[in-house]
């Protein structure tokens, strides 16, 4: 009994094991697979070797030109862009072991900067020598458009005065102490002109800060941070959307202004409200025509006025009155040579050739203006890759003229060479080659599609009619839907019912 109760045992676990065997060998063989496909992968080349692409301009387009497809090159002074090119180097060459940067150009300018900075260029000729050795032109405009737009701006000259008075009671603030910016410190030189602002409530909570209809109410008043005070709030107003602004006080002194701040909302043209409600014709828009139109309304002007929620705070410069205003590059603007371009997107000290017709000797635009412009500012409204606002000088004269730019124009980025795409372009992999004909057939098109194509094919060849159409897909029908069952008290009943009658 024992012998045969030992001989079953063995037959069990006989049994037992033979339906693992296929199990395991299957396991082995996957495991084997695995190991055989990932050392397959690590030997096999990358086919596209890690090269860096073109430049890349975030929502912008480009296309390379050659320097003579640029209209207007040759005829443009290029010794004084040259002198505002060498301003902006001044401030590039002393920035050290800065951080990486997302925007296009990096930090490719110093190459060129350190050139400009060694060679005091005068002759027109050796001026734009050096661009060409050193640049490639790059006609840049926004995805799906063909041209920039291009608006202009001035430093006012204002009256204003050191006390309030009956005349000068509208106050310019200097930046609030209570004025928080995510990312920044109370002491930091300057803010950015985008993005959230907040204010303290308390010791923790933070909330937007107030708006322009609350500021000109008084939210800040009284807190000794008026820098001084001008006649009404549509001189603030220009002196806000301009930047800066001289103030020329009653004992005949001048005070410069220069932005410093914002409050957080996103800025809104009033030039914009008044051409939607049909008060100025969008033609005839200027920031003259504005000015009128307030001094005329002064209760609509108060109105308009406070759709534009953004507010500016001011900071007081030392800047004599033969000096220019300072841009956010933190060097001095050249009228007719600086422009202010979206930060985000470029740097500072890039130079633009700017080509087209502008309203400069007459409200009409009609002077050809091809300039080389030097990015040295920024704005809140100047938002994209081909967007421009154009320095046009001090004073009224400056102010009328740029107070009627606001036109599409042609742009061309100049781009160091160490950044050439159409060089780079030519160090780019090739696409894989099509599959060959063998490999085409394992994979042949669905049947139904196929004839259809093919009897649509014919029937165009057959047909005489101009209106033949080409049925491309075959139309499958939808699944009806399912009924809708709604299930009754009476049924849920009966089941309780039959449920009771089986349990008893």
């Amino acid at each position: 009994m024992r012998r045969i109760a030992a001989a079953l045992g063995l037959v069990v676990l006989a049994l037992s094991v033979i339906p693992l065997a296929p199990m395991a060998a299957r396991k082995i063989r996957a495991s084997l697979s695995a190991h055989t496909h990932a050392a397959a992968r690590a030997s096999r080349p990358i086919p596209y070797p890690r090269l860096e692409w073109p430049i890349v301009i975030h929502g912008g387009q480009y296309i390379p030109l050659a320097w003579q497809d640029i209209a207007g090159w040759a005829s443009d002074d290029h010794t004084q862009a040259y002198k505002a090119f060498r301003v902006s180097c001044a401030t590039i060459a002393a920035q050290q072991n800065s951080p990486e940067d997302s925007r296009a150009l990096g930090a490719s300018l110093r190459g060129p900067c350190r050139l400009a900075r060694a060679r005091a260029i005068t002759d027109d000729a050796k001026a734009r020598a050096f661009f060409e050795e050193n640049f490639v032109p790059l006609q840049i405009s926004r995805l799906g458009q063909d041209a920039g737009f291009v608006t202009g701006y001035y430093e006012p000259i204002i009256e204003g005065s050191r006390t309030q008075t009956d005349v000068f009671h509208v106050p310019v603030y200097r930046r609030p102490s209570n004025l928080f910016v995510k990312g920044y410190t109370q002491d930091s030189p300057s803010l950015p002109n985008k993005g959230p602002v907040y204010r303290k409530i308390g010791r923790r909570k933070l909330v937007p800060y107030y708006d322009r209809a609350q500021i000109e109410d008084g939210a800040i008043a009284g807190r000794g941070l008026e820098i001084c005070w001008l006649k009404d709030q549509t001189d603030l107003l220009f002196a806000q959307i301009q930047g800066s602004a001289r103030v020329r006080l009653q004992d005949g002194s001048t005070i410069r202004i220069n932005y410093d701040a914002h409050n957080g909302f996103p800025y809104t043209a009033v030039g914009r409200i008044l051409i939607d409600r049909g008060i100025i014709p969008k033609d005839q828009m200027s920031m003259q025509k504005i000015r009128e139109w307030m001094e005329q309304n002064p209760e609509g002007a108060n109105e308009v006025r406070r759709q534009n929620r953004a507010y500016v705070f001011f900071r007081e410069v030392p800047l004599s009155d033969k000096d220019e205003p300072v841009g956010a590059q933190g060097v001095p603007l050249t009228p007719g040579r600086s422009i202010a371009v979206d930060n985000s997107l470029h740097v500072y000290g890039t130079p633009f050739f700017i080509e087209g017709e502008l309203p400069i000797e007459s409200p009409q635009a009609k002077t050809p203006f091809r300039r080389l412009m030097v990015a040295q500012d920024t704005g809140s409204a100047i938002i994209g890759p081909a967007r421009a606002d154009i320095y046009y000088g001090t004073g009224p004269e400056a102010g009328r003229i740029s107070g009627r730019f606001r036109h599409n124009m042609r742009f061309v980025m100049l781009v160091p060479k160490s950044l050439d795409p159409t060089a780079r372009g030519r160090r780019m992999p090739l696409p894989d080659p099509r599959p060959s004909e063998k490999i085409a057939k394992l994979f042949p098109q669905a049947g139904p599609l196929k004839e259809s194509s093919n009897e649509a094919r014919g029937s165009v060849k057959s047909s005489a009619a101009p209106t033949a159409t080409v049925q491309a897909t075959v139309k499958v029908p939808l699944p009806q839907a399912r009924p809708l069952i709604k299930i009754g008290r009476t049924g849920l009943r009966l089941r309780r019912f039959v449920r009771h009658r089986r349990s008893s």
